[in-house]
């Protein structure tokens, strides 16, 4: 893999939703990885790599939120799209105010979710690697 490459990390326990998402990323050139779970996330060896997180906020286990404030506390900053199939105002304001770009509710816009990857991918270009 380029180095420079963005990896798009998609954090779902619906293959539905992850299979849809991967497409759509493809679609722009952007490598896809994806995880059923944050904890299998946080295990791996991707957390230095992603360049944008796109994640679902209920999941068993770790919710997105939560996987959230733990890569917050653990030093890492990386744009995060959340996506909940709940139309949850304060889940969606506690996400945004902890630094999410957005809030995508399920079935969500395909162009939506691609101009918000779009704007992080320009804005933030390949990941950087925490200090």
């Amino acid at each position: 893999m380029n180095e420079n490459q963005s990896v798009v990390i998609i954090v779902d326990d619906d293959k539905s939703i992850q299979h849809a998402i991967r497409r759509l990323m493809k679609s722009m050139n952007v490598k896809v990885e994806t995880f059923t779970s944050a904890e299998d996330f946080l295990r791996s060896d991707r957390l230095d790599s992603a360049a944008c997180l796109i994640l679902d906020v209920h999941m068993p286990g770790l919710s997105g939120l939560e996987l959230q404030r733990e890569l917050i506390v653990s030093g890492y900053n990386m744009p995060i799209i959340f996506l909940s199939a709940f139309a949850n105002e304060r889940a969606a304001a506690e996400a945004l105010q902890a630094g999410a770009v957005s809030c995508l509710i399920k079935p969500f816009d395909n162009d939506v979710l691609v101009n918000h990857t779009s704007q992080i991918l320009r804005q933030h270009g390949p990941p950087r690697v925490r200090p």
